[in-house]
């Protein structure tokens, strides 16, 4: 309801609405006119067999008296005008023949009133139901209004609600229907997943894996992302590097027990990937990526995505081909990013 495109529609049915309205009634007016012209020709014909009966030219009134017959609409004009025809042979019987004609014009006139009449039925119909469609779409714009980007002290904010209660991040199930449709080309995307696969495959110290860690998370379209290494023990998962988080937020994180029930804690334990479903009005949704590498794994990536892409997946993947670059990186050098002191603090 809230989305741009939805506005869109709203305002493009009320054009539309006013733009058909507009058109009927301009066809509408044309075709009154047309009633209108066609009762005025018939109105001077009368005139014409009214003068000429009175004048008793009898060629005169027969070609009026035909004329009118031809113009006829109605059944009841019709029908006065042949009885006024029989009585124009002699001019005997003059009244009766200007009394059926008048019927005829008054038959006339009251078909062209109630043809008007009809039209103007319909057009404000017309203008009724293209009004109706404009109040309507206030309505919509009024009590739907599209919803206002965050302003970056929001995004901050969020960000701190969610990354400083990391036990939120509990597994839910995967939609049956994606709800979110990556609209960047693939080729671009790919080519920034292959330039990012290959500079992590050369890092040489953590502040360049910081900005990797960027990068990624700017790929990935999240909000934030942290990486997770496993302590000497295997008993616990510490955040290691991160992007789009503060360093006071970062700081508050406890350290997670690989026990624990969440999607950190289970991508850890079992190896495979986890989504976690956002929560409109609440919080924002998450991929959850173990790093896994030939010792088993060594750590765990989690993002949060915007704009429900966790279902993605094309995000989903990406997340993956991260993780599976950076397990290369955690298990050639973990005493690196094992240190609480190498958190990432970039935002976004």
């Amino acid at each position: 309801m809230r989305s741009r495109a939805f506005q869109l529609i709203l305002v493009a049915a009320a054009i539309v609405a006013a733009a058909g309205a507009v058109v009927f009634i301009r066809v509408s007016e044309q075709r009154i006119a047309t009633t209108r012209s066609a009762a005025r020709g018939f109105d001077a014909v009368v005139r014409q067999v009214t003068s000429s009966v009175a004048e008793f030219q009898s060629e005169g009134v027969t070609k009026s008296m035909d004329a009118l017959r031809s113009l006829a609409t109605t059944g009841k004009a019709r029908a006065a005008l042949e009885q006024a025809a029989s009585k124009t042979a002699d001019f005997t019987e003059i009244a009766i023949v200007l009394d059926q004609v008048n019927v005829a014009r008054v038959a006339e006139q009251d078909a062209a009133d109630a043809e008007e009449a009809s039209q103007r039925r319909l057009e404000a119909t017309a203008l009724s139901g293209a009004a109706a469609v404009g109040l309507a779409v206030m309505a919509g714009l009024f009590f739907f209004p599209p919803q206002a980007a965050a302003s970056p002290v929001q995004t901050a904010a969020a960000a701190e609600s969610v990354a400083s209660r990391p036990d939120d991040l509990v597994l839910r199930r995967e939609p049956e229907v994606p709800g979110y449709v990556v609209a960047r080309p693939a080729g671009p995307v790919l080519r920034a997943a292959s330039l990012l696969c290959t500079d992590l495959g050369r890092v040489s110290d953590v502040e360049e894996l910081r900005e990797l860690v960027g990068r990624a998370s700017h790929l990935m379209d999240a909000s934030g992302l942290i990486v997770w290494t496993s302590s000497p023990d295997a008993a616990q998962l510490l955040p290691a590097l991160s992007h789009g988080y503060a360093a006071e937020v970062l700081a508050r994180f406890p350290p997670l027990s690989r026990s624990a029930d969440n999607a950190v804690a289970t991508a850890f334990r079992t190896g495979q990937q986890q989504i976690v479903l956002a929560r409109p009005g609440e919080s924002s949704g998450a991929i959850v990526a173990p790093v896994l590498s030939s010792s088993g794994c060594v750590g765990v990536i989690s993002a949060e995505i915007r704009g429900g892409g966790e279902v993605s997946e094309s995000v989903q993947a990406l997340a993956v081909i991260f993780a599976a670059q950076l397990a290369g990186v955690l298990h050639t050098t973990p005493s690196a990013h094992e240190r609480r002191g190498a958190t990432g603090t970039d935002d976004a």
